[in-house]
This record gives structure tokens, sequence and C-alpha cells, in this order.
């Protein structure tokens, strides 16, 4: 911006240099030169022609007299010059410097300049207000959300240049905002859980500490007291069992929001996005891309969250696969559109298939490349969101998973 403030400066001293040049050039002496010589030339030629010229139609001269014997013929001041022509002698009066439509001229391309100056500064400082300086305050929210300011939201400008952009950032923020109340309020009642659960177990394990330590100091002695004990004991176990299986159901229970807008949308709305990324991404590593022909249809769903599942599919496959061949083709079953991408490369085995759309299970072709084990996971809820499946199969040596995706009835 401080950059652009200062061009911005230096323009119009650019111009008024530019001003003053041209200025120069325009009321220089040899602008007009010779031209006073060019003019007594027509003149002389209208003569022989038989025509009466007119002095106010030359830029130079200011009168053309014939010779009438008389002394002021040939006075002395002013500038002129004398010719014979068809054997009369002709004096030819004129000026060497600019006349009145030279100055004209001179004013016109300065205030044709200055016109100009006007429209390239109101277009910078137009371009500054509603461009840059926008774009200057957009550069620093990256370095908010980073730091978790994320309360205020973006307001859009009059201008709407950034309005996509915008909007899309601001959704970006709400997620992220709502994503952290979220964990936070995970966390906090994860936080009570565990305390009420630590603080519900403190008392079997209590009763258990102590009918063991009666035991082992001999304080029943009858045989009925011992195995009324023993039974006291094994209730309480199965009490803090009870506890642990809570704890359990509760870690296996869902840690990731999936929320889905279910709509209707043309499948060639997704395909088309996932055509545009993934062309230009894969020429690049050189991997073949290719998507079937396909008749277009209405589907039932979430368009961003089915591009969602066919991305994290398609990273799969570059990941995993070999990087030779990844191919998106279609089909229909009952009311249903197929949608199976396949690639080359190494293939799970059967009991591994089963287990694929697991939370954090990675296959054995995993080895040393990164990943949380996640992607499939959350393909399978939303496609189940969606009240669509997903499956995955090994065929013709290529590893291929399929989103079945719900029509329109």
């Amino acid at each position: 911006m401080k950059r652009f403030d200062r061009l911005m400066r230096l323009l119009p001293l650019i111009f008024l240099l530019i001003i003053a040049a041209a200025d120069g050039m325009l009321l220089r002496t040899d602008a007009v030169g010779r031209q006073y010589l060019v003019d007594a030339n027509r003149i002389e030629q209208q003569i022989l022609n038989g025509e009466t010229p007119d002095a106010d139609a030359f830029s130079t001269v200011t009168g053309i007299f014939p010779y009438d014997g008389s002394a002021d013929f040939f006075r002395t001041n002013g500038e002129y010059l004398l010719r014979e022509i068809g054997g009369t002698m002709y004096r030819i009066d004129y000026t060497d410097s600019p006349k009145e439509n030279g100055i004209r001229t001179v004013i016109a391309v300065d205030a044709a300049l200055l016109v100009l100056l006007c429209i390239v500064m109101g277009v910078l400082f137009y371009i500054r207000q509603n461009i840059l300086r926008q774009f200057t305050r957009l550069s620093d929210l990256p370095y908010q959300l980073a730091k978790g300011n994320l309360s205020e939201p973006l307001k859009e400008q009059k201008s709407r240049f950034f309005g996509k952009f915008i909007w899309g950032m601001d959704m970006l923020r709400s997620e992220v905002e709502r994503a952290k109340t979220g964990e936070l309020e995970r966390a906090r009642k994860e936080k009570t859980l565990l305390l009420s659960l630590s603080h519900d177990i403190k008392t079997p394990l209590s009763a258990i500490k102590l009918y063991s330590k009666g035991l082992s100091r001999g304080l029943f002695a009858e045989p009925e007291k011992r195995n009324e004990a023993a039974e006291n004991i094994n209730a309480r176990a199965d009490e803090i069992e009870q506890y642990l299986n809570e704890i359990i159901r509760n870690l296996h229970s869902d840690f990731m929001c999936f929320d889905v807008k279910q709509t209707d949308f043309y499948l060639s709305e997704v395909m088309n996005r996932i055509a545009a990324y993934y062309k230009d991404k894969l020429s690049v590593t050189g991997t073949e891309f290719h998507i079937a022909e396909y008749t277009d249809c209405m589907l039932s769903g979430d368009p961003d969250r089915l591009e969602e599942v066919l991305q994290n599919i398609i990273e799969n496959a570059l990941k995993y696969g070999d990087g030779k061949r990844i191919s998106v083709r279609f089909s229909d079953e009952e009311n249903c559109r197929l949608i199976t991408v396949s690639n080359s490369g190494e293939v799970l085995s059967g009991e591994e298939l089963s287990h694929i759309f697991d939370s954090f299970w990675r296959g054995s072709n995993a080895g040393s490349k990164p990943g949380s084990g996640l992607g499939l996971y959350i393909c399978s809820r939303l496609m189940a969101e969606m009240h669509g499946d997903i499956f995955a199969e090994t065929e013709n040596g290529e590893m291929s998973i399929t989103a079945v995706c719900c029509k329109c009835t």
C-alpha cells in the first residue's frame, strides 16, 4: 500500500514534466520555422493561377500587397518579403511567432493531459480505496484466524470485488469458530464425565479394599461371613466394570461433526468442479486422469459434501496408488447413481477391505506415508448422512471405491 501511495504522489509530477516538455516543443520558434516561406509559395501559385489570395487563410501571413508605386511599399517595420509574380512586385507581410491557433493548440494539449491525469488519478484512487485497501484488510485474516480471533464477522463492501472470497472466508471463520466451540464443549463434557466416573468408582473401590483387608486379617471367621464378603467384592467389581464400559462407550462415540444440508443438485455440478481441479493438478504430476462420459441426472444430498467425498477418495488413490492412472466411471443401479474411482497400483487383500472405512485404520500399503486413517471413515459417514452408501473392491489389479448416490424421485 505504501508503494502504491508513493506512485500516486509521483504521478502528478511525471505528468507536469510531460506537459512542460510538450509546451516547449509546441512553442519553439522552429515549430513555426520556415512556414512563412511555404505560405509565400502557395500565395505565388494562387496568383499565377489567377486567384486572389486571402492573408487570413495562412497561419503566418498578415498581409499581401501588390506594388502601387508609393514609398510606403518598402516600409521597414515588421517582417516581410518581396516576390515578383507575373511581372508584378508583391510584398508579403508575415510573422515568425505562433499565432492564436498555435496558442490554442498548446492550451488544448495541456487541457487534454490534465484531464488524462485526473482520470488516471481517479482510477488509481478508486483501486486504492475499493480493492487494495480491502485486500490489505483481508491479508491479515489468516493471521487472525491462526491467533484464534474468530468472533468478528467479515463485512462486505459495496464494491463487492471480493464478494465470493469474503463469503468463503467468513464461512471458514464460522466453521473454525463452531469447531473450536464444539471442541471446548466436548472437552468440558469429557472432563465432567471422567470426574463423575472417577468419583463413582471410588465408592466400590473402597468397599473392595475394606472387604479384602477383613478377609486377609481373618475378621470373617464364619464361612457365611466370608462368602458374603466375597460376594460383595464381586458386586463392587461388577459396578466398576460398568463404569469402565461407560468410559469406553463414550470414547468410541463420534468425535467429528458431519453436517449435511440435504438438497437436490445435478451430478455435473460436482463433476465439473472435480474435473477442473484434478485435471490441472494431475497434469503436473504426470498421472493419467480420465472421467468417463455420463448422462447428467438430479441427485439428492449435499453437493459440497459429495465433492468432499470424491476428493478424499481421489487423494487416497494418489497417496497409495502408483501414480500412473486414476479413472472415474459411472453406472446406475435401481434408483441410484454409482460413482467409482479406480487407481492402478498395490491393492489390499479382502480381509483388509472390510476395515478400510474404520476410523484410524490404515492398510498394509500405507508404509511410512503420512496420514490419520480418517479419510475413508469420513467418506463413509458423509454418504450415510446423505442416505447413500460407499464400498471398496479390487478388480483387474486395480483398487476401486464406489460412492452410491440416491437419485431424486
